[in-house]
């Protein structure tokens, strides 16, 4: 019997709207959790859910069945309908339009998670948007700068 075999790992980042920091420290955990179950509801793995005040990282193994596009818009879409729920004060929570989603290998599945529960001691050196940037630079995607950081 012919079988369709896959193992498509994928770390996601996309951040909050005009990197507002909406991501309270009090929320993240039931947020991350909340992304956790999404994406294991559309038939991915979700290995590690993570980040800070404006922008999240997903470490995914990515289903058959679903494309990243899909996954990404209902992970955005159906989070922050969550989070508008959470507290008057996220009322105006919006995550940014675009997304980033990096290929990752088996052996390097260890790095990424590693990285993702490290975001909060990464960044007190470092911004997103110039880490974010180099990443983008050494995965040699094009990308135009004025539409990065909506």
């Amino acid at each position: 019997m012919p079988q369709s075999l896959t193992k498509i790992i994928l770390h996601i980042v996309f951040a909050t709207k005009n990197r507002k920091p909406f991501i309270y420290r009090e929320v993240r955990p039931a947020l991350f959790a909340y992304l956790a179950v999404v994406t294991r509801n559309l038939g991915c793995e979700c290995y590690r859910a993570g980040g800070v005040a404006d922008h999240v990282h997903l470490a995914v193994r990515l289903s058959q069945t679903v494309s990243v596009a899909a996954l990404v818009q209902e992970l955005k879409s159906s989070s922050s309908k969550w989070l508008k729920m959470q507290s008057p004060t996220l009322s105006n929570f919006a995550w940014q339009r675009g997304y980033s989603a990096f290929s990752v290998r088996d052996s390097g599945l260890e790095i990424v998670i590693r990285y993702i529960e490290n975001q909060e001691t990464h960044h007190r050196k470092r911004s997103f948007k110039d880490e974010h940037r180099e990443t983008i630079q050494r995965e040699r995607i094009a990308f135009d700068e004025r539409y990065v950081w909506d």
